[in-house]
């Protein structure tokens, strides 16, 4: 029997404050915390205004004793701004000290606005603090509390003297503008206090999901999916380190770990796009990718548009094909207003009119009737069989997708809402072929029209 995990219960509550009042962040929120959990960093990638810092100030509430630093780093920032003034009276006793209480080798939750201006001395001693969790203070190295470090560029960075620092943040998260859906209620928004009340996370909840994330398994559909991703990632130009791929794997396995799952499936890689994506651009790329693994995709289904419009255009043509023989309608409407006089209101005109329309009809053989039915019905069924797997696939994601803490609902929905504009798609070109299997049922039949078979209405070949 698999060991129970250890659960984190206030998870749901510090998302849901993280979140609030903050619109279109779902993503941002869920990624912040779990990174967090993780012992990961993350970059926030977007431009001013767009809730960055607000965001990393609310992530350290969620951390029991987690105290919070911040700056805004320019290229005139000095060592002293981020790492503490010197000690003078260790500069009377020879050592190089810094006072560091207060500033970022103290914090838990840090968020460095701008990080990528700031100077070289400084990104060097950030890089061994962000990776070790180490500062270097004196003739010593003392351990950090860190948790996370939140940055925050405009963009990411060209400069290749600042690739390895710009590795150090597993997370790059784009935020951007509001969108035009949410503008209204932007403006609507009313400033008010972030709800509290859920207790924050312990360092032994962190240390205790850390252990059971080790014991998490990566599953096979999972790791074939990897495997897949290391080609397209290579074919798409995106260098991706050894560590990087760890780390990621380390990451699924602490998000299934705190969905109480003890396997790592297919449905955690919605996490890659911002682990792989070195910027905003390759995001949108890597999740096409990720919907394609995942199979949420619309179906196109253009064979089965092309066959409705086929069956529709061959029922109009049928339906308006003169009869065979030409009678003397001219002179039955005649005698009919002869018969009928002025006060007949033209009853018996219209009577006769629908009888003669009827009557210059062209009439078909059941034999030609029953082959179009049958070519009708055949694409009927290609419908339904095409209809239940999707059918199944949306039923197996909607229970896939039950306990998802990490999962934004908008990427649910999205899922969700491919599978279903499939189905409306196969549903709504079923009624309509439906509509066109009444339609050649009510042909005008004549048992002594010669008994041939039509030739079969032309649908897509590929199909």
């Amino acid at each position: 029997m698999k060991p129970e995990l250890p659960a984190v219960p206030q998870l749901q509550a510090h998302i849901a404050a993280l979140e609030h009042g903050l619109l279109e962040r779902g993503t941002a929120v869920r990624l912040l915390l779990l990174a967090a959990l993780a012992g990961e960093h993350v970059l926030l990638i977007g431009p001013p205004g767009t809730a960055k810092s607000e965001l990393a100030r609310r992530l350290h509430r969620a951390f029991d004793g987690a105290r919070y630093f911040e700056r805004l780093l320019t290229r005139f920032s000095t060592p002293e701004e981020l790492f503490g003034p010197l000690s003078l009276k260790a500069l009377e006793d020879d050592r190089y000290e810094r006072l560091i209480d207060g500033y970022l080798p103290t914090a838990g939750i840090a968020f460095l606005d701008e990080v990528f201006k700031a100077n070289s001395a400084i990104l060097n001693a950030l890089l061994t603090l962000f990776n070790e969790r180490e500062f270097d203070n004196g003739s010593g190295r003392i351990r950090t509390p860190l948790v996370c470090a939140v940055g925050a560029s405009n963009e990411a960075p060209a400069d290749e003297s600042l690739l390895a620092f710009h590795d150090r943040f597993l997370l790059r998260v784009p935020v951007a503008l509001v969108g035009d859906a949410s503008f209204t209620a932007l403006l609507r928004l009313e400033d008010g206090a972030v709800p509290g009340g859920a207790e924050p996370i312990t360092e032994a909840q962190r240390r205790g999901l850390a252990a059971a994330a080790a014991s998490v398994a990566l599953g096979d559909t999972a790791l074939q999916a990897l495997v897949r991703l290391r080609v397209f990632a290579a074919a798409q130009g995106l260098a991706v380190s050894d560590r990087r791929w760890r780390q990621l794997v380390g990451l699924l396995r602490v998000a299934a770990a705190a969905e109480a799952r003890h396997e790592v499936d297919l449905l955690d890689l919605w996490l890659v796009p911002f682990v792989l994506g070195a910027d905003a651009a390759a995001v949108p790329r890597l999740q096409a990718w990720f919907d394609e693994q995942l199979g949420a995709l619309p179906q196109p289904l253009s064979w089965l548009g092309h066959a409705v419009r086929a069956f529709e255009g061959q029922l109009e043509l049928e339906r308006s094909l003169p009869a065979e023989a030409i009678d003397d309608s001219a002179g039955k409407l005649a005698l009919a207003r002869a018969i009928a006089g002025p006060e007949d209101a033209g009853g018996l005109l219209r009577l006769v009119s629908a009888t003669l329309e009827e009557q210059g009809r062209r009439r078909f053989s059941p034999v030609h009737v029953a082959a179009r039915l049958a070519q009708v019905d055949e694409v009927l069924s290609r419908v339904a069989a095409a209809r239940q797997p999707v059918a199944q696939a949306l039923q197996a994601l909607q229970r896939a997708l039950t306990g998802r803490l990490w999962l934004p609902p908008d990427l649910a929905a999205r899922w969700c809402g491919a599978h279903r504009q499939t189905l409306d798609t196969l549903d709504a070109a079923a009624q309509r072929l439906h509509a066109v299997h009444q339609g050649f049922a009510a042909l005008p039949v004549d048992d002594g029209v010669p008994a041939q078979a039509p030739a079969r209405v032309a649908i897509d070949a590929a199909s």
